[in-house]
């Protein structure tokens, strides 16, 4: 215990989700977990876990036919966990059991969940709860209008309420088998239009949530934050919309959804082996940005490809970096920068890794695949099964590091107070 205290928040909360991970691959390979004569290697098994506590939606296996309704709960909860937050979840319980929080573990929920302050950490989690149970439990239920014109009763109750669990934590995993997805129900506006609503306001951020809540829905009273989330994630869905829809044969809903999904969500209601190098290009850049600070999702996050074209753009204009009438943080555009490196680094050394591993395979399904790892999104061209064991250790390390966050990761290895020894600034041309 007494090595725990003296970790930072950072490597507590990574510490946590691998604790997790390896729980979770332990209990999916259970037998009362695996269907009669399905065999599950531990490498998938761990890769599932991964893929569900990183609310990924990448499957080696395919959990409808591979995993029995216990099995499928096991999951179900470890979606559920990953999508709250181990640091959160652990919270929640201290809270159920009636015990207070110490200072340590308010610091490590606000670091976690992006918050400002350790202050009113208690109420914040509580209603991340509420909004947690109201969102999901309105999802199952309309998606359940859906499912059980297919299904027997008990089982389209249970389909909705994974399904539900799984859009609003922005995780792409279905158990419908036969590693269809929602191909089926493409048709569907009412399913199509849940899940959407779900992942909206999965992606948007808990913070953002409950402001809109607190200002009553008034855009004139929210903050910047709150204000830069929604105008970000409004204007990628419209744009990845239109391109979609330009580029694919497919129609405006299937456009609406795949641009919606590709936000880190992962549902898929066309196979993406038909998709074109222009569509799959479209997916690859709404993956690497992702969701938003604080919620379910992954990627570089909308705030940071905001601050990044408004840094852009003021070093074009020479002006200040501005808007809804706020300046942006001096140090924001650094900060976003550093992130977008590091995971443009991520990305690009996974690819090369795997093309090593893999070297019949594509190069752009190969990015399409790392790319979605990353950003904790799902989507496959459906080359995830076939993957040799190096490339699915890639893969693993990947969702991780997507899931924590590339500033986390790095801040892993931070030990220096900081430095004593200043040096002269010396010239260094740029552009």
């Amino acid at each position: 215990m007494d090595f725990i205290k003296r970790q930072s928040p950072a490597r507590i909360i990574a510490l946590g989700f691998a604790l997790v991970i390896l729980v979770g691959s332990v209990l999916l390979m259970l037998p009362c977990s695996v269907q009669d004569g399905v065999t599950v290697q531990y490498i998938d098994a761990l890769y599932t876990s991964t893929s569900a506590v990183c609310v990924t939606g990448l499957v080696a296996v395919d959990a409808g036919d591979t995993f029995t309704p216990l099995g499928q709960f096991f999951l179900g909860g470890l979606i559920q966990i990953g999508g709250l937050g181990v640091t959160s979840v652990g919270a929640g319980v201290i809270l159920a059991m009636g015990k207070k929080m110490r200072m340590k573990e308010r610091r490590l929920v606000y670091e976690a969940m992006n918050l400002n302050s350790a202050q009113g950490v208690v109420r914040f989690i509580k209603k991340v709860f509420w909004t947690t149970v109201f969102f999901e439990g309105l999802g199952a239920a309309l998606s359940f209008t859906v499912f059980i014109r297919d299904y027997p009763f008990l089982k389209a109750v249970g389909i909705s309420l994974f399904h539900s669990v799984a859009a609003f934590n922005n995780s792409g995993f279905d158990i419908l088998g036969n590693f269809q997805n929602l191909i089926p129900y493409r048709d569907s506006v009412m399913l199509n239009l849940v899940t959407c609503g779900l992942i909206f306001f999965g992606g948007i951020g808990f913070l953002v949530i409950q402001e809109m809540l607190a200002k009553r829905f008034c855009w004139r009273k929210f903050s910047m934050h709150a204000k830069v989330v929604l105008s970000v994630s409004a204007a990628l869905i419209l744009v990845g919309t239109v391109l979609l829809r330009l580029t694919e044969p497919i129609g405006w809903m299937a456009a609406f959804f795949h641009s919606v999904s590709a936000r880190t969500a992962g549902f898929s209601t066309y196979p993406l082996s038909e998709f074109s190098q222009a569509g799959l290009l479209v997916l690859i850049v709404l993956m690497f940005i992702g969701a938003s600070p604080g919620s379910t999702g992954g990627g570089i996050k909308t705030s940071t490809f905001f601050v990044l074209i408004q840094g852009i753009h003021s070093s074009a204009t020479n002006r200040g970096e501005k808007a809804f009438r706020y300046s942006v943080p001096a140090d924001a555009f650094r900060k976003a920068a550093v992130i977008t490196l590091i995971a443009l680094g991520v990305v690009l050394t996974g690819t090369y890794l795997v093309i090593l591993f893999e070297p019949e395979l594509p190069f752009l399904d190969v990015l399409f695949e790392m790319v979605s790892a990353f950003g904790t999104v799902g989507l496959s061209t459906g080359i995830t099964p076939g993957l040799t064991v190096g490339s699915k250790l890639v893969a693993i390390l990947i969702m991780y590091i997507g899931r924590l966050g590339p500033l986390t990761i790095a801040s892993l290895w931070y030990f220096s107070n900081g430095e004593r020894t200043r040096y002269p600034e010396g010239n260094i041309s740029i552009g």
